[in-house]
């Protein structure tokens, strides 16, 4: 069975295609392709995993190939969220770093991220490498190197003097680095009330640490292990985050935030229980950086995120690059150039100081500065935006389709571009990532493959609600002709 990688990594359904014998070569390929790179030592890489079936087990099984193969392994004592575990890759210096995690994806998967020695996402071009290796080896045949460990004070180590594996606590050094990005006395002087739903997720006992440290009344729910995550996918989207809601209602609380499976997206619901999507946290962060901390630079957002943040770029004179979905891309602009904040509409989004990598926990720290820092409440902050920037809608409609040529469907979509669609008149089509149909300043329609589940993914921005559905029924009736 040919391993893909895909826009963050290699997700598959567990025992299906995710089995210990695939995982196995996988990481082979990633030892040889890190001892073809790295010269005069062995090799490093720090391993983390989620709260899913079998990820600890999986990271271990990781950690023995890697260093069986002579590399120096350091592996996280227990479940992390992937910032966390980005972290550890640069402040610890290592050549690489590894994530067992499916993210938001439903819980009868589980994943292989692979992290660059910044901390962000491996690149297309080394993925590559690692596909290469993959099929060399076994087109010749060639099995994963394993060797036997024995336990020593905690650690794993070799009787054969190959690479050693340690264990370590990604949690504190990744506490003090979040608090050079956060202004926690301001958040400490507010005590806002929070509700914190990690979804299950390896985010759980984070946030509320923090929180509780400083004096805020934080309440965490949904935190306990379960690897079935409840029966919920683990992404903070509004029909997932009903437990979330009901909770802050229910005690009158500030606000919500909640986090997915890795803790590298954020979702938010105000006092009111009215869910607060990415797009606005995002437009949100970017006015205070700029407003308030004074800051200036490049923004990156994906082709999914919305227009607002076109906007506040125009008004503040600030450099705008719109790149495909997958961290990656905005990782690959942050290693080019002086990015202010990037994100994507997943809920993935980082500042300038920290690692090119979606960070949830950060988001809902910087979240609560900004309510802090501005004396509002979320609702109002949202409402003053609505009226500054015009008011914008969103949604997303992903459909299971049957097996189909991605790159067919988007080559008809591009030859076949309508006048018209809901009544809007196209004023311009892109294809970077998708076919991404534009209204001027009324709107778009996206309809693009995702490239970690076999869905299609339709969105749509307009002025009211109503045009939003009636968008994402045509694009969803274009793709489908």
């Amino acid at each position: 069975m040919s391993i893909k990688f895909g826009t963050d990594g290699w997700r598959a359904v567990i025992s299906d295609e995710f089995t210990f014998a695939n995982l196995r070569q996988v990481a082979q390929a990633v030892a040889d392709m890190l001892n073809q790179k790295v010269s005069g030592r062995p090799p490093s890489v720090v391993i983390g995993y989620d709260t899913r079936f079998l990820s600890d087990r999986y990271a271990a099984e990781v950690a023995n190939v890697l260093a069986a193969n002579g590399i120096d392994v350091a592996l996280s004592r227990g479940d992390c969220p992937t910032p966390a575990l980005s972290h550890a890759v640069r402040a610890r210096g290592a050549d690489a770093g590894v994530m067992i995690t499916a993210s938001h994806n439903p819980p009868r998967y589980n994943g292989f991220k692979l992290k660059g020695p910044d901390g962000g996402p491996a690149l297309p071009v080394v993925t590559r490498q690692v596909e290469t290796f993959l099929e060399r080896n076994r087109s010749e045949g060639r099995a994963p190197r394993l060797l036997p460990w024995r336990m020593e004070d905690g650690d794993l180590s070799s009787a054969n003097g190959h690479g050693a594996i340690t264990r370590f606590d990604p949690l504190p050094g990744y506490l003090a680095h979040l608090r050079t990005l956060v202004d926690f006395d301001s958040i400490a002087r507010a005590r806002p009330r929070v509700v914190i739903d990690p979804m299950y997720g390896a985010g759980r006992g984070y946030l509320a640490t923090i929180l509780r440290e400083i004096g805020c009344e934080a309440r965490e729910i949904r935190g306990e292990l379960n690897p079935g995550f409840g029966g919920i996918h683990p992404e903070p989207i509004q029909r997932n985050l009903g437990a979330l809601i009901d909770a802050v209602l229910a005690g009158q609380y500030d606000l919500g935030l909640a986090t997915d499976g890795d803790a590298d997206r954020i979702g938010a619901v105000d006092a009111r229980g009215t869910f607060v999507d990415p797009h606005r946290i995002f437009t949100l962060a970017l006015q205070y950086l700029v407003e308030v901390r004074g800051l200036r630079g490049s923004v990156v957002k994906t082709v999914s995120t919305t227009q607002h943040i076109d906007r506040l770029c125009e008004q503040y004179g600030l450099p705008l690059h719109e790149v495909p979905v997958g961290f990656n891309h905005i990782c690959d602009l942050m290693a080019q150039e002086d990015v202010l904040i990037g994100g994507e509409e997943s809920g993935g989004i980082t500042i300038r100081g920290h690692i090119p990598e979606g960070d949830g926990l950060l988001m809902g720290l910087l979240l609560l500065e900004i309510v802090a820092a501005r004396g509002r409440r979320l609702h109002e902050l949202i409402e003053e935006l609505m009226v500054r920037l015009g008011p914008v809608h969103y949604g997303r409609d992903d459909r299971q389709m049957a097996p189909y040529d991605k790159s067919e469907l988007m080559r008809r979509l591009l030859s076949r571009v309508p006048e018209r669609i809901a009544g809007l008149p196209v004023s311009r089509v892109d294809n970077a990532d998708g076919i991404k149909y534009r209204f001027g300043s009324d709107g778009w329609l996206l309809i693009r493959p995702s490239g970690t589940e076999p869905l299609l993914r339709v969105y749509a921005e307009a002025r009211d609600q109503a045009l939003v559905r009636e968008l994402l029924v045509a694009g969803a009736a274009l793709a489908e002709q």
